[in-house]
């Protein structure tokens, strides 16, 4: 894992607990936006099961989540680079995956 930096070459150290190295599956991202945040919802739908809970939201500011996007397209380029390209299958059964719903609200 690389070293993370702020902006400027100063390295910080980031702690992983251990609750939060166990991770959580999601196969399902809810993003809605306000003027000021975009909030990423992320859940896990199961075939047959007809309800779902968030398991972890994320809030960042607009700028944030551009970067959070570079640092993704980055990362899948060398991923595709190292292992081949990502196929996505057309749609999933069920609306399953990470399909955004973009809504233009007020997130509270």
């Amino acid at each position: 894992m690389n070293d993370p930096q702020q902006p400027g070459g100063q390295q910080i150290n980031i702690e992983l607990g251990e609750k939060e190295a166990e991770g959580i599956y999601s196969n399902l991202a809810i993003i809605t936006h306000s003027p000021a945040e975009f909030v990423i919802d992320f859940t896990r739908v199961l075939p047959g099961v007809p309800k779902a809970k968030v398991l972890a939201r994320l809030i960042m500011t607009a700028q944030h989540a551009k970067l959070l996007m570079h640092a993704l397209e980055d990362n899948i380029g060398k991923f595709e680079s190292k292992f081949g390209e990502i196929k996505i299958h057309g749609d999933a059964p069920g609306g399953f995956g990470f399909q955004p719903v973009v809504k233009d609200e007020k997130v509270h």
